[in-house]
């Protein structure tokens, strides 16, 4: 068996060979490196709290600005990951809105009169969209505050924060500015430090969920890369992940880090528990392999019970994989042929950072079995660690 451990504590030599010299210790350090960012913050609590204080963040309820949290590829699934748990923290109305689709559409955005804060991610800070449409922010609708969380010190983004009215900079640890092409530990933390925005000023409230997330994610490691390796060295050809609220993101993640790593050998697809059948359905077959985010909440469990059972007695998967607290373990095990259990409580809103590990693990093992080289899985350059510039209009 090629445990995480293994991959890690391979000969230089050979996993420079292999492609294996940052992912996995990038996925295997995540649990300890969520502690430095945590770190981080309250280091930076008193300019975050204030900066928000300022905007009106803790104003009345009509007041509060609107909050958009701006990213492209992953980074745009750190603010869908976060948008629910933001929106319940902060008592604003909350989007997640992709860079990529705001560059060319900004006007269309904004209503005039609206008080805003932008919350840009993003590992190196220096994407073509995040950076244009940055400038374009700052230059046409100079009220928009900035909040900014990169990987990257050097991030051209900072700099260009430096002209806006009101702004404000967090950068996290470099070491969990991933080297590899996928990211992994940078998605984990950036969703980490939105966490910590939702407890900005109650912050020891959010300590002992984070210690579940770090004590989960250590079993994690090891149990979801064991269902990780079995499931690739199926060579399967498919896979659809699912799941509902903030899981939705994580099952939108896990399914770009599959089609990254495999440099789209393994072909992806993600939907709500909810949508699966409203047509995606129809792309299931014998040769797909079925993941289930299953939610901690029984009443929202109970849906994602009856999609896996439906999904089995129809026949159209390989085999049906549920992700879920140990507290549904029972209820769902009948439904599916391997179940990953989350032995720690932690709410769903809370879970995506724990969860992606196993879309993550997965696309590591992936990667491997087509003999591809994980940390740059695309050998033609089809896609790359940053998005190389373009024009822009």
């Amino acid at each position: 068996m090629a445990t995480l451990s293994s991959f890690v504590k391979m000969p230089a030599e050979k996993q420079q060979a292999l492609g294996l010299v940052f992912t996995p210790r990038e996925i295997a350090q995540q649990p300890d490196t969520w502690e430095t960012t945590l770190g981080i913050f309250q280091e930076n609590q008193e300019q975050i709290c204030s900066f928000l204080d300022q905007i009106g963040l803790r104003g009345p309820v009509e007041k509060r600005p609107v909050v958009i949290l701006v990213g492209a590829g992953t980074s745009d699934y750190i603010g869908q990951a976060l948008t629910l748990l933001l929106r319940q923290s902060w008592g604003c109305e909350v989007l997640a809105c992709p860079s990529t689709d705001l560059l060319p559409n900004l006007e269309d955005y904004i209503v005039p009169g609206r008080n805003y804060l932008w919350i840009s991610f993003s590992r190196s800070g220096d994407s073509p969209e995040g950076v244009a449409v940055l400038e374009r922010a700052i230059q046409f609708y100079p009220e928009i505050a900035h909040l900014i969380i990169t990987c990257n010190a050097d991030a051209r983004m900072i700099a260009v924060c430096k002209h806006a009215t009101h702004s404000c900079v967090v950068v996290l640890d470099a070491a969990v500015n991933d080297r590899s092409l996928a990211m992994t530990s940078s998605f984990t933390n950036m969703v980490v430090m939105g966490q910590c925005l939702a407890h900005a000023w109650s912050i020891e409230e959010y300590r002992p969920i984070l210690h579940r997330l770090v004590r989960a994610g250590r079993q994690f490691l090891v149990s979801g890369a064991e269902e990780a390796e079995r499931l690739a060295s199926r060579g399967f050809s498919r896979i659809c992940l699912v799941g509902s609220g903030s899981l939705f993101s994580v099952a939108k993640e896990s399914a770009l880090k599959v089609l990254e790593m495999t440099a789209g050998q393994v072909k992806t697809m993600s939907e709500t528990v909810l949508g699966l059948r409203h047509g995606p359905m129809a792309a299931l077959d014998d040769q797909t392999i079925f993941v289930c985010f299953v939610s901690q909440d029984h009443r929202r469990a109970l849906y994602a019970r009856d999609l896996l059972r439906e999904v089995g007695e129809k026949g159209i998967t390989a085999e049906r994989i549920a992700v879920g607290p140990a507290s549904e373990e029972a209820e769902i095990k009948s439904c599916c042929e391997s179940y990953l259990s989350i032995h720690d409580e932690i709410p769903d809103a809370y879970r995506p950072a724990l969860d992606v590990i196993f879309g993550q693990l997965l696309g590591l093992y992936c990667s491997v079995f087509h003999q591809l080289k994980p940390d740059a899985p695309s050998p033609d350059g089809v896609i790359n660690r940053v998005v190389q510039e373009f024009g822009i209009y």
